[in-house]
This record gives C-alpha cells, sequence and structure tokens, in this order.
C-alpha cells in the first residue's frame, strides 16, 4: 500500500486551506465549494496530501487542548527560525523548539485553529 492522505475536520476547512497554502507553500489539489468545504492540499512534491473540510455531522477535535505529542503536522524548513517568524507574523504560535546535537532543530507551532504544526530542519533528512 502506498499513503494516499489524512484527514481533518476543522471550523473552517476554506480558511484553513487558503493559510496553509498561502503560508505553507501548499496548493489545492481538488476541492468542494458546498457543505462540507472539502479541500485535498499537497506539498511541492505533490506525494503528501492533506484533506481538510468542515463537516457538522463529526465532532471537531480540540486541537489547541491537544499536545503536539498526540498529533501534528510536520514540514520541512530550511531555517526554522526564520520560518517560525514568518509563521507568527500571519498567526500561528509558538509552542516550543528542540534543538540536537547534530545540528537539527525542531520548533512546534499552533497554525490559527489549534492545530500544531512542527518545523522540521534535520541534519539528515527522513527521507
Amino acid at each position: 500500500m502506498v499513503f494516499e492522505h489524512f484527514a481533518l475536520n476543522v471550523p473552517d476547512a476554506r480558511a484553513h486551506a487558503r493559510w496553509y497554502v498561502d503560508h505553507l507553500g501548499f496548493r489545492v489539489v481538488r476541492e468542494k465549494t458546498d457543505s462540507p468545504f472539502t479541500h485535498f492540499l499537497g506539498d511541492k512534491t505533490g506525494r503528501v496530501i492533506v484533506e481538510l473540510y468542515s463537516n457538522p455531522s463529526a465532532p471537531i477535535l480540540p486541537f489547541a487542548q491537544l499536545l503536539p505529542l498526540c498529533f501534528h503536522v510536520a514540514v520541512i524548513a530550511a531555517d526554522a527560525r526564520a520560518e517560525r517568524s514568518r509563521l507568527e507574523a500571519a498567526g500561528a504560535t509558538f509552542f516550543s523548539e528542540d534543538s540536537f546535537p547534530d545540528g537539527t532543530r525542531l520548533i512546534m507551532l499552533r497554525d490559527p485553529w489549534g492545530v500544531s504544526l512542527q518545523l522540521c530542519q534535520r541534519a539528515q533528512p527522513l527521507a
């Protein structure tokens, strides 16, 4: 099997998707313009897809109350500290920063809806 996508039920899928496109460089792969406003977003490689939708028939997780270790979206950042500043200016909030002896830096933020977002500046890429 090959990974296709992961999905999140969020309060405002249209605004959430727009923020990820504008600030994370994702692109809309497919979208539904009526309820539940489903947006499939891809990274620039086209390898990873996140689905955001606002479906009132299912609960929305209290993302802002969940510890980032429970769930987070992780993206590669060449300069995690610079990206942190840029994303904070766009409405993200800082949660934590971890630096490792090999030069790896992991910065945890929350997007404007409280979803944990990790900036990964790794000395050795995962893939």
